[in-house]
């Protein structure tokens, strides 16, 4: 569960344990009311395909992408300002869309894939006999789109549950509502789910790990500087608990004690850049037996039996002192105060997919105040979302058939093995390394597994009933539906067909668990891959990304997982000691950038992401030369071949943020902000020196005592 790229999250919501550990390339950043797409994947045998051949209108689709030599502003000097130079004129020419709170390139690319799954989900809706993957996306779109009976629902949807809320008493049935709610996957106060043993990844076992923040760090509850937020989000609280039927005033009460109780829970919670840097955090392995005299008032064995799973021998019960606090906040916060914890909670977290009072206050909090996104999307994105998250794999299976070629999966076999070569050869040329250490990293490299495009198996959806009757009936069907499937393979072994992505997301990932590169189809596209563009663009862009995704196995928490994805050291002292020499000259580079006006990058909790992509653009730039040795430098463009490469690089990064959300993205997100990942690695390789006839001084010339050189 533990991955490395760009972007990964699982069910309704993402297991902290699965967003740690899947390393994607782009930021993550989605809003708490939007979903990522969930690690959908092979269970077992596929739907039967429906006979219905899904079709594409190109015109309804933005236009592709690709990086032109009039983007470039020669006015600015390479050297000095290389992100001016290749984006300055786009970044200037180019506003954040009202719905957004940021845009680029992934952006972009998000937006064409957007549009391709909202023609696939149309065409799905109006099949009378669709079956199947293809009836799960007829259904949820259907349901989605009719906003009159959404509105016309109301809360009803909710009544349930909020009546089961509303009759706590103490700390018993409290303890039995979590445990109910967490069967049906609706567990807001802490994630559990299945992930392969750290000792033995060939197996899955359970982990808990904290949640129940409603805001994106420990921070936001104690720092200074976030308090503006901290106010915002005790107004949201007594608006929902308002719309929720709360009378205002005791709304108002309500949302105090829930900011008093989710701050207890931040006291004891681990901080984003703990749970990124420190993988260790995350096993904790215990019996039942022993997780109960830990916890009494929330007996483990009690909760293994009422998710309907085997009691196991050993689970991991990360963060214990997280759980240590919510059991003796079981015993002493009053019931009142949990039921108004719960409460908010419950509609909160369904609210994108209620009446439209709702959405729009999830909207005005969750993206306006936070992001500073200026408007909400339409509908059609949110419910597209919507799908993404809860059976984005039915969608994919349609997505691939329109929007991925064969021939574009066989020329990215050829690149990945190409990187794949270059990677090698440069840990085989590694001076600061010992033999001894030097055979178990080439030994892991020897074991990569790279997935393209799609999985060879698609998932079986087979008893998850959907309808045209209800959309949060729709989205709560499925979220239980993949809770169980997850929890489902605890004490079975893992599943190595399976994707933690879906085709249609513009992401890639590394999971050092199974110690596979993964690359969906919506990424292997313009600027990233481009069947039209010469080999300096392709290497610059997708080679650079699957560099990127290798180097993960060697980050500073990939290379804690052996060849087989087991949690193991398999550094001599002295070498683990050269390594960190080296992060840390990249943790000071990052520190010292700047955002925002007293707003550095975290160069720690950036790290990982950092390390891949130096390693990832030296390996792209060494396979380029390798690939190209043999044929001339076209000169495209009056731009050498050289120069194509850090330029395309670089335009993979362009992007734009609001005020608000490049914040937040500073504080929490294990991503640097773009502008940074543009220069950050070129500006350390001797190659982008020559490429551009860069001087010694020059700003993308690092001195030779602060130049990184890891892998």
């Amino acid at each position: 569960m533990h991955a490395t790229g760009i972007t990964m999250t699982h069910a309704i919501k993402p297991t902290t344990l699965a967003i740690a550990l899947l390393t994607s390339l782009a930021l993550s950043g989605c809003p708490k009311q939007e979903k990522a797409d969930q690690p959908t994947a092979g269970a077992s045998a596929a739907m039967p395909a429906t006979a219905r051949v899904p079709t594409l209108d190109e015109s309804r689709l933005p236009p592709v992408n690709r990086f032109q030599a009039s983007d470039l502003d020669t006015s600015k000097n390479a050297c000095a300002d290389f992100g001016g130079y290749v984006n300055g004129k786009w970044q200037a020419a180019n506003d954040i869309p009202g719905d957004r709170s940021s845009w680029g390139a992934f952006d972009m690319l998000d937006e064409r894939s957007v549009a391709v799954q909202h023609q696939l989900a149309e065409q799905a809706a109006a099949d009378p006999g669709a079956t199947g993957a293809e009836k799960l996306v007829g259904d949820f779109w259907a349901t989605g789109m009719d906003e009159a009976r959404i509105n016309a629902q109301g809360i009803a949807p909710l009544g349930d549950r909020l009546a089961a809320i509303d009759a706590l008493t103490d700390k018993v049935s409290i303890a039995d509502y979590l445990r109910t709610s967490s069967a049906k996957g609706e567990n807001t106060l802490f994630d559990f789910g299945a992930g392969p043993d750290f000792k033995d990844s060939t197996m899955n076992i359970a982990f808990a790990t904290q949640r129940g923040l409603g805001l994106p760090d420990r921070g936001y509850y104690f720092d200074k500087d976030k308090k503006d937020k901290l106010q915002a989000y005790q107004a949201h609280i007594a608006k929902v608990l308002e719309l929720s039927g709360v009378p205002s005033a005791d709304a108002a009460k309500q949302a105090a004690s829930v900011i008093a109780f989710e701050t207890q829970l931040a006291k004891a919670s681990k901080s984003r850049e703990e749970m990124q840097r420190d993988v260790s955090i995350y096993y904790n392995p215990m019996t039942p037996a022993a997780a109960d005299k830990l916890t009494p008032n929330f007996p483990w064995t009690t909760f293994f039996q009422s998710q309907g799973v085997p009691q196991p021998a050993m689970f991991s019960l990360a963060m214990p002192k997280f759980f240590q606090k919510v059991d003796a906040m079981l015993a002493e916060v009053p019931a009142e105060d949990w039921k108004a914890y719960l409460r908010f909670h419950a509609v909160d977290e369904a609210s994108p997919y209620l009446a439209d009072a709702f959405s729009q206050e999830n909207y005005e909090f969750y993206n306006k105040t936070m992001r500073g996104q200026k408007e909400q999307k339409e509908r059609s994105k949110r419910v597209l979302r919507a799908i993404g998250g809860n059976v984005g794999e039915a969608l994919g299976q349609t997505y691939v058939k329109v929007a991925f070629p064969p021939e574009s999966k066989a020329r990215m076999e050829a690149l990945v093995q190409n990187l794949r070569d270059a990677l090698k050869a440069r840990i085989e040329k590694l001076d600061w390394m010992s033999p001894e250490t030097k055979e178990k990293a080439l030994a892991k490299w020897a074991a990569f597994t790279p997935k393209i495009g799609y999985p060879d198996k698609w998932r079986d959806w087979t008893g998850l009933e959907t309808s045209r009757d209800s959309y949060i009936g729709n989205v709560l069907a499925a979220n239980e539906f993949n809770y169980k499937w997850d929890i489902g393979k605890i004490g079975k072994p893992v599943d190595r067909t399976e994707w933690g992505m879906s085709p249609q997301t513009v992401n890639a990932y590394y999971n050092p668990l199974q110690n596979e590169i993964v690359f969906p189809a919506a990424i292997l596209q313009p600027p990233f891959f481009d069947p039209k563009a010469d080999d300096a663009a392709n290497y610059g862009g997708i080679g650079a990304v699957i560099g990127h995704e290798m180097t993960h196995g060697y980050d500073d928490q990939g290379s804690r997982f052996g060849p087989t994805g087991n949690f193991e050291n398999w550094w001599t002292p002295a070498d683990a000691k050269g390594f960190a020499s080296r992060t840390d000259k990249l943790v000071k580079q990052f520190n010292g950038y700047e955002a925002a006006p007293g707003l550095h990058v975290n160069g720690k909790l950036t790290l990982g992401e950092n390390i891949a992509d130096l390693g990832g653009i030296n390996t792209a730039f060494d396979a380029m030369h390798k690939a190209t040795a043999d044929s001339p430098d076209p000169m495209t463009d009056g731009l050498t071949r050289d120069q194509r490469f850090f330029i395309n690089w670089a335009t993979v990064w362009r992007s734009k943020y609001t005020p608000d959300y490049l914040k937040v993205i500073v504080n929490t997100n294990e991503h640097a902000p773009p502008d940074f990942r543009a220069i950050g690695a070129p500006s350390n390789m001797p190659a982008f020196a020559r490429a551009f006839s860069c001087k010694a001084g020059d700003a993308m010339v690092r001195a030779d005592d602060k130049r990184v050189v890891i892998w």
